[in-house]
């Protein structure tokens, strides 16, 4: 049984790094329409988040762990025509964050998919868990 339990606490972390790119990808949201205050200020930068696996010598198993969040730096800033706006530049463009709405609906949709799965797998432990303890109490 303790393979179970084991597979319980893979899940669990797997449920764990899902939640916090959950986070990220709604922080992303959040601010995919904040620009900087001033003209050449940059706007909001998109954070993105990386797993690895860890060998947790404790429970003798690999676990998924968060390995960095940082700043997108590889997808440029949008240029937005709105002269009006304090951080306009002479031209009258605006900085707007590199938030692609639709990249961030993808990834969030599969963090929850893979956040379900993993639920489903502690459920599918927990059940066989409880099939054999029915089974020794006969």
């Amino acid at each position: 049984m303790s393979d179970l339990y084991g597979a319980m606490t893979i899940s669990a972390h797997g449920m764990k790094v899902q939640s916090q790119r959950v986070r990220v990808i709604s922080e992303n949201m959040a601010n995919a329409s904040t620009a900087g205050a001033t003209p050449g200020e940059d706007p909001y930068t998109r954070k993105t988040i990386t797993f690895k696996n860890e060998m947790d010598k404790k429970a003798g198993m690999d676990l998924v762990n968060v390995d960095k969040i940082e700043d997108d730096k590889v997808r440029p800033y949008v240029l937005k025509y709105n002269p009006e706006h304090p951080a306009a530049d002479i031209k009258g463009y605006v900085k707007m964050p590199n938030i692609d709405p639709i990249i961030e609906t993808m990834d969030m949709r599969e963090a929850q998919r893979s956040y379900e799965a993993n639920l489903g797998m502690i459920d599918q432990s927990k059940s066989m868990i409880m099939q054999t303890i029915d089974l020794l109490r006969r």
